[in-house]
Parts: C-alpha cells; sequence; structure tokens
C-alpha cells in the first residue's frame, strides 16, 4: 500500500475523518463517498473504495476551469445499485443573474461491476456557447485502515494511454478509469495532461442553441488479496410496509441499502473455505466505509433481524461463518476451537493511539468478539424454525455443538459459570460485546470497569444458544441435556449476581467485573435479554420499564448509557448516544415478551428518527432527548449505510404495521 503522510508534528495521523456531510451510495464491493455538493476531493473519507482499498480519490468537476454552484444532491436506488444524482449551476463569466446559462447534471451510478459517472451539460441560450468542461482525477489506492485513522496518503502517477487510467501497487491493487469522448448536439476537442501525480482532463465543448452534450467514464478496480467480492445475486431482502407513506419510505431505502451490502467470499479466501461456505453463500456486511466486509456480530445479528423476510441470508451467514469457525488456540487472533470470528478482511488492519498504548492492530481473520458464537447458535435455531431445509441444518449440526462447547470450555474462561472476554494482547479489542469502544462498560461515577468483563447481554445470548441448540439438537436425535442443564443454571446464576437498582428501579446491571461485582449502570443493554427468555415476567417487566425512563429513553430511542451516569454524553460512541439496531432489537424483545404497546412507542419514536435521515437509519445519532434537541442531531462519523442499522426496519415495521 502507499506510503501515509503525518498531517503534523506529534508524530501521529489525524483524527478519524467525519461522515455526516458527505454523500454515500453502496454496492458491493463498491462504495462511493462524496462532498455534501456532488464533488469528490482529496479530503477525508471521500473516494471510490473497493473492498478495504480507496481506487479513486479525487475526480473535481469545472467549467472554463472553476467549479460549478451545487445546487441539488441526492442519492436513489438505481435498477443494478445506487445512484448518485447532483445538479449544478454554471453561471458564466459576468453573470451576476440566477438564470444560467447552462446546467450540469452528475449522474454517478454505483454497481457491483464497477462506478461509471455521466456529465451532462444543457445550454439555456439562443446561440452558441462554447465550454471547457475539466476534470481533475487522481487515485492514492489508501488502505481503509490509513484513511480510517486519518492519514493523508499521496497520490499515485496514473499509467495513460487513450484515455484510460490506470493505477498500480506492488500487492496486485489495481484501478482503471476509462473516459468517453463528448456525444449529442456539440463539437468537442478533448486534451489531457498529468501533472505529477494528478490527471487533467479537459474537453473543449461548442454547444449548439439549447443543445446538449454529455460525457462519461468508468471506474473499476481489482484487488487478489480481497477476501470479499459481489453476492452471485442482487435480490435485496423483501421488505413491504402496506401504504404508511413514512413506511413505504423507510421499506425502500433500507431494502436499496441491504441489497448494496450483499458479499460473498472470493477464492482468495481458499478452496477450503469456499468449499465449506458453499459457492452461492450471501451475506451482510457490516457497514460502509469502515467495515464493508464480514463481521461475526453484525452480519449475524442483520440476518436475524431480517429472517422472516429472508431465509437465504441466513442460510448464507451461518454457512459463511461456519466455514471460520475456530479450530486451534491463538492469543494473536483470539482464535479458540469453536469460535466464530469477528472480522475478516484482505490484511492487518491498524489505526495507532494518539496515547502511549500500543494502538489497535487486528490480524485479516481476528476472533476478539464474546458474542458472535452463540449468536451464531440462536439463528440456527431460528432459522430452523422458520424452516430452512432439512440437510442444511443437518450440515451445521456439528458446528452447532463445537459453538456450544466453546461457551462452557471457553467462553467461560474462570469456570464462574459466565462468558466474559479480556483481550491479553493489549492491541486488540478491549471491549468485545457489541459496545466494543474501550470506554464502554462504566460504573455510575463513570469510572471504567476493570476485567474481564461479564456483559448482561452476553449472558442472555448464552443461555438462549443452550436452550435453542439443545431443541435443535434433540429434535435431530442427537445429546443436549448436557447444554439444556447449563442453561438452566445460568438463568438462576444470573438472577442471583446482575439484578441491582437505582432510583427508577430495579434493573440488570450492565456487567460483572474481574471481581464478579455488578456493574450498576443502566443501560441498553439490558434491553437485549427481552424475548430471550432468559427473565421471567415480573422481570420482563421490570426491564420493560425502566427502558421507558426519561434517562434513557430520549424519543427518539433508547440511549446506550444513562443520562445520570457520570461518564455519560449525547455524543459519546457507547456512553450516551442513540444506536438504531440496539433500538430495534429492543422493540423486537418487547413485542416477544407481550409489552406492544411500550415497543410501538419506542418504534415510533425511531421511525421519526429515521424521516429526519432521509429514511436512511444511521449507525448511531446523539442521545438528545426531543426537549433537548426537537430533531435527532447527528453522530459526526455514524457509518452509513449499516447492515443492522438497515435491518432495523424489519422490525420497526413489524411493530408499527
Amino acid at each position: 500500500m502507499p506510503k501515509t503522510e503525518e498531517l503534523n508534528g506529534t508524530g501521529f495521523p489525524s483524527r478519524q475523518p467525519l461522515l455526516h456531510r458527505l454523500t454515500a451510495a453502496v454496492a458491493a464491493p463498491y462504495q462511493l463517498w462524496l462532498g455534501d455538493d456532488g464533488q469528490l476531493r482529496q479530503l477525508g473519507a471521500q473516494g471510490a473504495y473497493l473492498g478495504d482499498t480507496r481506487i479513486l480519490s479525487c475526480a473535481v468537476l469545472t467549467v472554463d476551469g472553476a467549479e460549478p454552484e451545487a445546487v441539488s444532491v441526492r442519492v436513489r436506488p438505481a435498477a443494478d445499485g445506487q445512484l448518485i444524482e447532483a445538479r449544478f449551476i454554471f453561471r458564466g463569466t459576468g453573470s451576476t443573474v440566477l438564470s444560467p446559462p447552462c446546467q450540469l447534471t452528475r449522474s454517478v451510478l454505483v454497481s457491483r461491476e464497477g462506478i461509471g459517472e455521466t456529465i451532462s451539460i444543457e445550454s439555456a441560450l439562443p446561440t452558441e456557447l462554447t465550454v471547457d468542461l475539466g476534470l481533475e482525477l487522481a487515485a492514492d489506492l489508501a488502505g481503509m485502515d490509513a484513511v480510517r485513522g486519518g492519514a493523508v496518503t499521496a497520490p499515485l502517477r496514473p499509467g495513460s494511454t487513450a484515455g484510460t487510467y490506470r493505477w498500480s501497487t506492488s500487492d496486485g491493487v489495481e484501478s482503471t478509469l476509462a473516459l468517453s469522448s463528448p456525444a449529442a448536439d456539440s463539437s468537442a476537442t478533448s486534451s489531457t495532461a498529468t501533472d505529477k501525480a494528478t490527471a487533467a482532463v479537459v474537453h473543449s465543448v461548442t454547444l449548439q442553441p439549447h443543445g446538449t452534450a454529455e460525457f462519461r467514464w468508468h471506474l473499476t478496480g481489482m484487488d487478489p488479496l480481497s477476501p470479499v467480492s459481489a453476492a452471485p445475486t442482487w435480490q435485496a431482502p423483501k421488505l413491504t410496509a402496506g401504504t404508511e407513506p413514512r413506511l413505504v419510505a423507510l421499506a425502500a431505502q433500507s431494502s436499496s441499502d441491504l441489497a448494496g451490502l450483499r458479499l460473498a467470499l472470493r477464492a482468495s479466501t481458499g478452496k477450503r473455505h469456499l468449499e465449506a461456505a458453499g459457492p452461492r453463500a450471501a451475506f451482510l456486511a457490516a457497514g460502509a466505509p469502515w467495515y464493508f466486509t464480514l463481521f461475526g456480530r453484525d452480519s449475524l445479528w442483520a440476518a436475524r433481524l431480517l429472517l422472516s423476510r429472508d431465509l437465504s441470508l441466513a442460510s448464507g451467514t451461518l454457512r459463511t461463518l461456519a466455514a471460520f469457525q475456530g479450530s486451534a488456540s491463538d492469543p494473536a487472533t483470539a482464535e479458540q476451537p469453536g469460535k466464530i470470528p469477528h472480522e475478516l478482511r484482505r490484511g492487518s488492519f491498524s489505526i495507532p493511539s494518539e496515547n502511549q498504548g500500543k494502538g489497535l492492530h487486528l490480524p485479516p481473520l481476528y476472533y476478539g468478539t464474546v458474542d458472535a458464537t452463540p449468536l451464531w447458535v440462536c439463528l440456527l435455531h431460528d432459522a430452523w424454525r422458520a424452516g430452512l431445509p432439512h440437510e442444511e441444518v443437518e450440515s451445521l449440526l456439528d458446528s452447532c455443538e463445537a459453538a456450544l462447547e466453546w461457551m462452557v470450555e471457553y467462553g467461560d474462561s474462570d469456570g464462574d459459570g459466565f462468558l466474559e472476554y479480556m483481550d491479553p494482547t493489549g492491541t486488540g479489542l478491549a471491549n468485545q460485546g457489541w459496545k466494543d469502544s474501550a470506554d464502554a462498560v462504566r460504573w455510575p461515577d463513570g469510572t471504567l470497569a476493570a476485567g474481564p468483563i461479564a456483559l448482561c447481554e452476553v449472558q442472555a445470548y448464552a443461555y438462549e444458544a443452550a436452550m435453542g441448540g439443545s431443541a435443535l439438537l434433540t429434535a435431530f436425535g442427537r445429546s443436549a441435556s448436557r447444554w439444556r442443564a447449563w442453561g438452566t443454571d445460568l438463568q438462576r446464576r444470573f438472577r442471583e449476581k446482575f439484578w441491582c437498582a437505582d432510583a427508577a428501579g430495579r434493573f440488570p446491571a450492565i456487567a460483572l467485573d474481574a471481581d464478579k461485582r455488578p456493574v450498576s449502570s443502566a443501560a441498553s443493554n439490558m434491553g437485549h435479554l427481552l424475548g430471550t427468555g432468559l427473565l421471567n415476567a415480573a422481570e420482563s417487566r421490570a426491564v420493560a420499564e425502566r427502558l421507558t425512563a426519561p434517562d434513557l429513553f430520549t424519543g427518539f430511542g433508547i440511549r446506550t448509557l444513562s443520562q445520570t451516569n457520570a461518564g455519560y454524553w449525547p455524543l459519546s460512541y457507547h456512553c450516551g448516544s442513540v444506536w438504531s439496531h440496539d433500538t430495534a432489537i429492543i422493540v423486537a424483545g418487547l413485542r416477544k415478551d407481550g409489552h406492544a404497546s411500550t415497543a410501538h412507542r419506542i418504534a415510533s419514536g425511531l421511525l421519526d428518527a429515521a424521516e429526519a435521515f432521509h429514511y436512511r437509519l444511521p449507525e448511531l445519532f446523539g442521545g438528545y432527548s426531543r426537549r433537548q434537541a426537537p430533531a435527532p442531531v447527528p453522530y459526526p462519523m455514524s457509518c452509513f449505510p449499516q447492515a443492522w442499522a438497515a435491518a432495523a426496519a424489519a422490525p420497526l415495521l413489524d411493530a408499527l404495521a
């Protein structure tokens, strides 16, 4: 990969780029991030990406040497991908009125075949108009970790032949952009100049009176080390919404985003993994831009939320993750026998620390997750109940037994009957539940809990996996009494250890710390216990009431951490923000446990938030109440589209239909 340059003299790269004002379109394995004016500049996270590599870092349009003025930018679904349409006005030299000599439209289609743009110019004049349409192009082929870390990566010098530009790296990554000449009612001449690493393309176009012209480019990439590619089928999970306009809009946007996130394994992952997963096994990338690959927890939750709409997605996700199920113990990768992986990438993923720590350094196949393994068993059980073919279920039973064995033998590292985690390397994820930032587990006074950490929701997943796995194995004539007994004992132990109270009522603590003390902070984690069977009716009711107290429920969704916690901040990643999928999982659990009216109330709030985000539910947003902010406040680094955020539409539609 190309060399990165520091932004300052501190020895560390800049901060993670902000995303909230960018415009994104996705069609796996490609994604495109433009500025809010429709231009692609060498700035922050802007760029065209193939998997984990930025294959175009600049595509700036000019007219007579100046940038046109943006009028509108919108994203909409297309037949085979997503389309960004940006409209511009060019007023011309000396023109001060709004009525323009010409209008430009940039229509950029992101599809699984690549990224193509059509640039159209239309004259409003009764006389001829000659303009120079310019396009500045550059590519840095930067890795996703460099972009996310805020590093500045120098553009590479392109090779150029007959209107085609190529950039490449020593490890086989290639980016190819092919230009087409202007066409339609115009005469044109073209010139191309390459100044260092930036290509400048100029088309001199003469438009006839009221004439039009257009030219095109198409971008493709190749990465022999990428483990993922476009799924072999393009069909999106089906989301239907009746006739209520807001639900229809949410269903349409979510369906489009889910279609754009569908992936499958590539041959570079190895014959054994491909054969184990199957040639047509599709799964969802966790999200854009940083997580455009297979993630155990994220892909599982997305498939589970969509199970009633798409059984094939559950099948592909289960088989793909089972193909990478751990078979040995390796502290460097966190692999253990029976464990389901956390993430799969083309290479190591590293982000330096801005303090004296070691920073984050994850191997290409990383297993640092405590919840993906029980969630895999839960999805298999749910898919079996939903009608997954007998032979498919049977082919995964050995993996099911290995996953259950992992929970008891490895997930419970100290033998206390609870699943806990601890990163021994100092370079992996410090927290390994879904709230995986280093500061996610706090005491009420805001101090961090010491690990190993046993999260409350992980115990619920483990209980559900033990009981569901037992039912599944019994139905197929396999021994299951051990898992049933273990789950029953876990339920008893949980009731004894986790429950605590504050001024707003009783609730399960977010976790147990290294000394097995309940970390008595009220957090959204407790909502994941609903619908798992771990709670009795009275306990479920207590959780439902606690979640809807004003310190947790904003009116738009459930805060990740109570306002009463000293570590709370509305724009903290995991300590006060609202996550779309988190709230949707709570809605689904409430409905399953019989709290339909509470589910409807929370779902209505999240639908209001979706409307404010043009029905593309973000990864997360600010934890401000409706009193503090009448509209939801964006989290500036929130990813979108995100698989489990888009999949959150399904439980919302169920609750609000």
